[in-house]
């Protein structure tokens, strides 16, 4: 069994310091191909804000703006990939684990405009490099993901530059941890009472008793400033018996008056932020108790405001989410369910529960989008020019963009008509660009575009048409296509945007769903804990031998440890757990020689039905393997189905004892009474329970 390895990374609020091993492991120091045009813009925290200036104005005068992301990984474990047996719910969860887990390290972001002049689109492809990189904000933990050997060695192969991520990446806050910031800052500052003072510790009186003294209290007179209009000491660095020659040169230079001694006692310490960002300690003197208190709110809404200007420098690159946002611009993804998800938990809030929750929150933000996946896979014209085969990015963009693509020998568009698309990169405009950076964000975001552009044009948009800008919103060619992704590829799954139900059937399209034996939710069981060396057929042929040779439609391995079985019948899966309770009781030597104690030897193999599968992926907790996640959450197998079975047994006739303990036994060939569900159709392989007068006897 393949399996993909895990690390896992830990950012800091400490800024580590570069090492020369570290840099060399990491640097990424392959220079771009020959032929490149122009390299891409490349987007890091050091010319993040004259960037971003740039594509506010780019996006408020897009027609539609294509998105990529580059994660750290996609799967946390084998048995969470997608399967053609996993539910939509489950897809869902198994989608949200991904994006909880593992870490954003590159946006694409490529706003797309019409020009009329030159009659071609103009694309401006931006790459952000972020990293999750906390910055002077909360109680200093650190934030943690997941990063998958498979995915960063794809990243490395492409020349991912692990060193501009690392110590470049732009932080980011998501809303709701800017909320929560937010409201830790109200608790600490709701009190608008005086809450700080300096007074004096009492105890033996001071003298001059040595020359450091002395002079000490000579250089006092060279540390007076002034704070907010008061007088001020400064005493940055002082020990306790220098602040103890202070109280005793405030009270010789103010006497032996008591209004002096009560002045001294108003004095306040304060903290106030150098040229070099440093805090150095004062002691104000205030005129009175009533100017100290003035003086100490006035204090707190400075520390007030610094502290929420921290916050809202923090937001980094949400700033790019907020911009989409607030536009309300078409969003063009290839395959982008997965790459929402991580926009939605990274920089917005944690993921809801379900998928129909998701939806609603997600279209708050962003109400357009579109997968160009959907888009090649239902339309028929499209997909005859791609092909099955040829729907993943990259091959898409070689077939339809030829002109743009580099080293492309597609012919399917000789002689007729193509959406013309140049490049805009630092104020430059390239007609025929390739930057060199196959498989980056921001030139993956470019190539989404672009298959999208060509896309419209073959459903029947005529841009030339268009003397401004093209409304792709309400566009009726496109409507069938916005708001509806991909759940999914492997099982063909489409999710409606905005209901959260499965679309696939409603949009008619016979190519979305592959050919597949029918799969009942209803009719399946889960077992885990099964021996590595035993095979599906090894699975169905002892359970063929116990409900008959028809019992059995499929069977599904999750991983080495876990796999569905599909019975024929939804009434064979209690029947099934019924029994595997009753042998699991048992532990005589008829109880040995059951067709199913091979599967059950071990003592460690356990059943459940499918609803047991979805509270397992909805756990935090990922195991390597199914049978040791299954532990970790605490699921043995599912009791109350089997509780409700006995239930309704003693409901029909009051016999359910009885033959709870008959189905505990070992099952022979030659006996006439057959376990409930059987399947008779062969007789050389249905199996017969014992006569009472047998069980009796024995």
């Amino acid at each position: 069994m393949k399996r993909s390895y895990l690390v896992r990374a830990l950012t800091r609020t400490s800024t580590q310091s570069r090492t020369s091993s570290l840099t060399s492991s990491l640097c990424s120091s392959a220079s771009p191909p020959s032929g490149a045009d122009v390299a891409l813009k490349n987007v890091t925290k050091s010319n993040f804000e004259p960037a971003l200036a740039e594509l506010r104005r780019h996006v408020r005068e897009a027609d539609f703006v294509a998105v990529d992301l580059e994660m750290t990984g996609v799967t946390s474990a084998p048995w969470r990939e997608s399967f053609e047996f996993d539910r939509s719910d489950i897809q869902y969860l198994k989608i949200k684990d991904s994006a909880e887990k593992f870490a954003v390290v590159q946006f694409g972001v490529c706003p797309f405009r019409w020009d009329p002049h030159s009659r071609s689109f103009v694309a401006h492809p931006h790459n952000f490099y972020i990293f999750p990189r906390q910055e002077n904000v909360g109680d200093g933990l650190s934030y943690e993901f997941l990063c998958q050997t498979s995915s960063l060695e794809f990243l490395a192969k492409y020349q991912f530059d692990f060193n501009a991520c690392v110590y470049e990446g732009i932080s980011y806050l998501s809303r709701s941890e800017e909320e929560e910031a937010l409201r830790r800052l109200d608790s600490v500052y709701k009190d608008e009472r005086p809450n700080a003072s300096f007074k004096f510790r009492n105890g033996v009186n001071t003298q001059l008793i040595s020359m450091a003294d002395i002079l000490f209290a000579e250089r006092m007179k060279n540390m007076t400033t002034f704070f907010h209009m008061r007088p001020a000491l400064v005493v940055n660095g002082l020990t306790s018996r220098q602040l103890r020659l202070i109280k005793l040169y405030y009270t010789n230079v103010l006497s032996i008056n008591p209004d002096h001694r009560k002045a001294l006692q108003r004095s306040c310490l304060c903290l106030r932020t150098g040229e070099t960002s440093s805090r150095q300690p004062l002691i104000v003197y205030t005129d009175s108790t009533i100017d100290r208190e003035s003086l100490m709110r006035e204090l707190k809404a400075c520390q007030r405001k610094e502290a929420e200007t921290k916050i809202k420098a923090a937001i980094g690159f949400r700033q790019v989410i907020d911009l989409l946002s607030s536009q309300r611009k078409l969003i063009v993804g290839h395959n982008c369910f997965l790459d929402l998800a991580h926009v939605y938990n990274k920089f917005i809030a944690p993921l809801p529960l379900t998928a129909e929750e998701f939806v609603s929150a997600f279209r708050t933000y962003f109400p357009h989008v579109i997968d160009t996946k959907v888009l090649l896979n239902l339309d028929d014209v499209l997909l005859r020019i791609v092909g099955k085969g040829g729907t993943s990015l990259s091959k898409a963009f070689g077939l339809l963009c030829p002109p743009i693509a580099p080293s492309s020998s597609s012919s399917v568009f000789a002689g007729k008509p193509r959406v013309r698309v140049e490049v805009e990169v630092d104020d430059q405009r390239f007609s025929n660009w390739n930057s060199g950076a196959k498989h980056e964000a921001g030139y993956d975001a470019f190539m989404t575009g672009c298959v999208f552009s060509q896309a419209c044009l073959q459903l029947g948009i005529d841009f030339s048409s268009h003397a401004v800008a093209v409304d792709l919103l309400h566009n009726e060619k496109l409507q069938k296509y916005i708001n509806h992704l991909y759940l999914s590829w492997v099982n063909g799954d489409i999710i409606d945007m905005k209901t959260g139900k499965g679309a696939a059937e409603s949009l008619g399209s016979t190519s979305v769903k592959r050919q597949r034996p029918k799969i009942v939710f209803s009719n399946m069981i889960l077992l885990w804990g099964l021996p590595s060396k035993l095979r599906a057929k090894d699975i169905k042929d002892c359970f063929c031998q116990v409900f008959g040779r028809g019992s059995i439609t499929s069977i599904y391995h999750l991983d080495e440890t876990a796999a569905f079985v599909q019975f024929s019948k939804a009434e064979l899966v209690s029947d099934f757990l019924i029994l595997k309770d009753a042998l699991g009781r048992e532990n005589d030597p008829i109880s040995v020689l059951h067709p199913l104690s091979r599967i059950f030897e071990s003592g460690c193999v356990h059943a459940a039905s499918y609803e047991a599968y979805k509270e397992i992926c909805g756990s935090p907790v990922s195991e390597l393997l199914f049978a040791d996640q299954a532990k970790a959450v605490g699921i043995k197998w599912n009791t109350r189905l089997v509780e409700q079975a006995n239930g309704s047994e003693n409901q029909d006739d009051g016999t359910c004892e009885k033959e709870h303990k008959i189905n505990a036994m070992p099952l022979c060939q030659d006996q006439e009474k057959t376990i409930p569900g059987t399947v008779e159709s062969d007789t050389q392989s249905s199996c017969h329970f014992p006569t009472d007068e047998f069980v009796d006897s024995f």
